[in-house]
């Protein structure tokens, strides 16, 4: 049960509730007293707090029971319909051990309550009107029905969010099939005008005419096309002939970053722990994209990769000293573009910017299931 401002529907019930208190109270015989006018705030009091019963449904719980015990102590013989709705709501909002702390005070105290009343109660009289008063069989169907509810709507809640999850996978993996086979056929397509303009140039230069400026940037787009494909074409595989990549081959990618020349480190924090198959893939593709770009892009004679491994977070940070400064915007890239679409599948978030020192900064953090 979730609380949230009082509506309109939550007076309309507390009113009724007031009502019925009232209505009761007043078609009642008993003998009149001083008191009575307290006797009928409290009946009041007791229906109008359940305007409350979402958003403080213990604090309503309390203050049902404090009238109830009170208009009896005062004289008036009223069924605790309040109460049993408070113990409804109490138990839908799942305050179990509150709910059934208060009726044992309740059903201990209605006794004493109804022998402190201006009427002479003998002590079983006493004890057999507070069973007509709050009625123990009632009392167990109000928490029932809140609890039923409870269970009902947290089902309902869970029904949505696998629907949601069951929607999302299912969109990625259509839009993952529509770009691997959208970038195959533009593959195809751009190695041809790239032959065929490599083939003009060719005989261009053979014939001893000078070749058209045209047709050398139509070679050169063509072939830095065919680069951007195929590195697209790569990511949007997701590695399927070698699944096993993962965090334990991060080393490796900094070692390789090393082989070329590049001051490479690999900082590794937290207490480790396992995480799922796609956690640990993203992972590695962030690092990898990194550190490819760094070697690529960033002329940077020094690089960092951090992972912290938190209780409910993967953190994966990635700096160079390249050229990068704080007033130059990142291109957009393939590269960068697909590492947002790997960590924004998986709930995370990414920060790829210039860093202020100068060079440039990838921090990622993926949550992590413990739970399973």
């Amino acid at each position: 049960m979730r609380g949230g401002r009082i509506g309109v529907r939550d007076w309309a019930i507390a009113v009724g509730a007031a009502a019925i208190l009232l209505a009761t109270g007043l078609s009642r015989d008993h003998s009149p007293t001083i008191l009575d006018p307290l006797g009928y705030a409290l009946l009041t009091a007791g229906g109008l707090a359940l305007a409350a019963h979402r958003r403080a449904p213990v604090t309503v719980l309390a203050v049902t029971g404090l009238c109830v015990l009170g208009y009896q102590a005062v004289g008036f013989d009223v069924p605790a319909v309040a109460y049993l709705v408070a113990v409804y709501a109490t138990v839908r909002a799942g305050h179990h051990i509150v709910t059934v702390a208060g009726s044992v005070v309740m059903v201990v105290a209605l006794p004493f309550a109804t022998l402190a009343s201006p009427q002479d109660w003998s002590v079983a009289e006493a004890f057999t009107q507070s069973r007509d008063v709050l009625q123990l069989a009632w009392l167990i169907a109000a928490a029932a029905a809140g609890e039923a509810l409870r269970q009902a709507e947290r089902r309902a809640d869970e029904a949505e969010r696998t629907r949601e999850e069951t929607a999302r996978r299912r969109a990625d993996e259509e839009r993952l099939h529509i770009a691997r086979e959208l970038h195959d056929s533009l593959t195809h397509q751009i190695s041809v005008i790239k032959v065929q303009a490599e083939v003009a140039v060719h005989l261009t230069r053979k014939r001893g005419e000078p070749v058209p400026d045209a047709l050398l940037a139509i070679l050169g787009a063509g072939r830095e096309a065919a680069r951007e494909l195929r590195a697209t074409l790569e990511a949007l595989r997701d590695d399927e002939k070698h699944p096993s990549h993962g965090l334990d081959h991060v080393p490796d990618l900094v070692e390789r970053a090393r082989a070329t020349g590049l001051d490479a480190k690999l900082t590794i924090e937290g207490q480790r722990h396992d995480v799922s198959a796609a956690v640990g893939r993203t992972a590695y593709r962030i690092v990898q994209e990194s550190l490819t770009n760094i070697a690529r892009h960033a002329a940077a004679a020094t690089a960092s990769v951090r992972i912290d491994y938190r209780p409910d977070t993967l953190a994966i940070r990635i700096d160079d000293d390249g050229m990068a400064t704080p007033d130059t915007a990142p291109t957009p890239g393939v590269g960068l573009l697909g590492m947002r679409e790997r960590v924004a599948a998986l709930g995370g978030h990414l920060r790829a910017e210039p860093r202020d020192e100068g060079g440039f900064s990838v921090q990622a953090e993926l949550p992590v299931d413990r739970t399973s």
